[in-house]
C-alpha cells in the first residue's frame, strides 16, 4: 500500500479550471521554474478531464497528482462517478475529499464523505479530509464544534491502522477564494483541536496524521502558516493557477 511521508505537504486545487491542454502546459510551466527543497512533498489536483494529461506532463518528475473526488462505490450503476481504482490506475496519490464547494454546492454530506474516506482507503489512495467552518459559526463561537462534529463523523470509522495515511486540511469556508485568510493563530487553535481529535480516536497513530492549513494562501502568507508549530502544509486554491506564485508557496520558508 501506498505509505505517507512525514514531509509537509502542498497541494495545489485547481478546480474547474483548465482544459486539458492547458493543464498539462501549466503543469510544464510550474516544473520549468527552480524546485522547492526536496524535504517536502508537492501535489497538483487538476479536473477528471486533465488527469491523464498532467500524469504524462508530470511523468518522471517528484510532483504528485491529486484528484479533487472520487465515488463512494468502488463500481456499479454510478453514471458520471469516478471511482478510486480508476484514480489509482491513472497514478493518482492523493484525493481530495468533503471539500466545502461540495458540501455547498453540491449536496455532499458528512455521511458521504466518510464513505468516500473509507474509499479512498480501499483503493490505495491517500484521503485528503476538508473540514471547517461557516462564518456565522465563527462568528457565534461555534466554530469547533462544526469543525470537530466534521471532522468524527469523516475519520471515526477509519482502522487505526490506516489512520496515518489521512491527511486533514481545516478551511474555513468564509477564507477560501476570498482573500480573506485565517489568521495563522487561529489555523493554530484549529489544528490543535483536531490532533486532539485524532490522537483520542487513534492513539499513538495519529501522530502521522498530516494537518494543513487552505484558505487564501498566497506567497505572502505561507511563511506565516508553516511557521505555527503542527501545521504540516497547505491546500492551495486560487495562487495555484499562477505557475509562479504557487512555486513561491512550495518553496515556504521556516524559522530556523
Amino acid at each position: 500500500m501506498t505509505e505517507p511521508g512525514s514531509r509537509p505537504l502542498i497541494i495545489g486545487n485547481w478546480k474547474m479550471h483548465l482544459s486539458a491542454s492547458r493543464a498539462a502546459a501549466h503543469a510544464r510551466e510550474l516544473l520549468a521554474l527552480p524546485p522547492p527543497p526536496g524535504d517536502r512533498e508537492i501535489a497538483v489536483a487538476p479536473s477528471f478531464t486533465s488527469i491523464p494529461a498532467v500524469a504524462a506532463a508530470i511523468k518522471g518528475s517528484a510532483l504528485r497528482l491529486a484528484a479533487q473526488d472520487l465515488a463512494f462505490e468502488d463500481e456499479g450503476p454510478y453514471t458520471g462517478e469516478v471511482s478510486g481504482a480508476m484514480l489509482q490506475d491513472l497514478g493518482v496519490t492523493y484525493v481530495l475529499i468533503g471539500h466545502s464547494e461540495r458540501r455547498q454546492h453540491l449536496g455532499e454530506t458528512d455521511l458521504m464523505v466518510a464513505r468516500k474516506v473509507r474509499a479512498a482507503l480501499r483503493a490505495d489512495l491517500l484521503p485528503v479530509v476538508c473540514v471547517g467552518e461557516q462564518e456565522t459559526a465563527r462568528a457565534s463561537g461555534r466554530a469547533s464544534t462544526v469543525v470537530r462534529g466534521q471532522l468524527l463523523r469523516a475519520i471515526e470509522d477509519v482502522p487505526r491502522g490506516e489512520a496515518s495515511r489521512l491527511v486533514i486540511s481545516y478551511e474555513p469556508v468564509w477564507a477560501i477564494g476570498t482573500g480573506r485568510a485565517a489568521s495563522p493563530a487561529d489555523a493554530g487553535e484549529m489544528q490543535a483541536l483536531i490532533r486532539r481529535e485524532a490522537t483520542r480516536l487513534f492513539g499513538e497513530a495519529a501522530k502521522g496524521i498530516r494537518i494543513l492549513y487552505g484558505g487564501s494562501v498566497s506567497p505572502a502568507n505561507i511563511d506565516s502558516f508553516m511557521a505555527r508549530p503542527g501545521i504540516d502544509g497547505a491546500l492551495v486554491g486560487t495562487a495555484s493557477l499562477d505557475p509562479a506564485e504557487f512555486a513561491r508557496i512550495a518553496a515556504f520558508r521556516r524559522p530556523t
